[in-house]
């Protein structure tokens, strides 16, 4: 172990039964979210959801960006349209993986009606900033 794994919290093993899921508050109402373990484990260093969705989205979720190192995203039901700052479009389908860096301006356009991914992000809390559009862009 290094000095810098030595100064911080042991990290705990996580396990997460499927049979006694444990769902927490989210971002968005139309998705549901469940914990899986790793936040406490890790002492807020990274967290894992499955984030599921209980309707498809009727509009899109705004342009945003989060307040994090990093997300890491792993589609495995449906599928997810997004857009970048940089002008990529990504339509995600099951087994498509995706990471954004955190501050990457982003937007929600559409999801299927049934859609589950698997998120991680690293640190396990962050925030969800609201923003503007980037030029030429609504």
């Amino acid at each position: 172990m290094d000095d810098a794994t030595s100064s911080q919290p042991a990290q705990t093993l996580a396990y997460a039964p499927i049979a006694n899921p444990v769902y927490v508050p989210g971002r968005r109402s139309f998705f549901t979210y469940r914990e899986l373990g790793v936040t406490e484990a890790t002492h807020g260093r990274m967290r894992a959801q499955i984030t599921k969705a209980t309707q498809g989205l009727s509009e899109p979720t705004g342009w945003h960006y989060h307040v994090c190192e990093q997300q890491f995203v792993y589609m495995m039901k449906g599928w997810v349209d997004l857009e970048f700052e940089d002008g990529t479009k990504v339509h995600m389908v099951e087994g498509d993986s995706l990471m954004i860096p955190g501050g990457m301006r982003h937007n929600e356009t559409a999801t299927s009606n049934e859609m589950e991914l698997l998120e991680i992000s690293v640190p396990a809390k962050f925030g969800t900033v609201p923003c503007d559009p980037p030029a030429g862009r609504s």
